[in-house]
């Protein structure tokens, strides 16, 4: 997955999120991750900082948009068992 895919995915995942009222301690992840990929995207990719960042941020990011996907599907899985 590139970067920009990553970044725009993590920004969605933030969103709803939020709308979604998920815990904030996952809000605060998916924030973290869109912020600093968000950071990235603005500085040359062969930068030594984009060098040095990017093997971590991008293992935080996919762990965050799991634990999101995981969130997402046990929240809906309980909204619709109430119905």
């Amino acid at each position: 997955m590139d970067l920009s895919h990553l970044r725009r995915e993590s920004r969605t995942a933030l969103e709803l999120a939020v709308v979604a009222m998920a815990p904030s301690a996952l809000v605060d992840r998916l924030a973290a991750v869109a912020g600093l990929l968000e950071a990235l995207g603005e500085l040359p990719t062969d930068s030594a900082p984009v060098i040095a960042i990017v093997p971590r941020v991008v293992t935080d990011a996919r762990s965050a948009l799991e634990d999101w996907k995981g969130w997402h599907d046990e929240y809906l899985e309980k909204k619709i068992a109430r119905s």
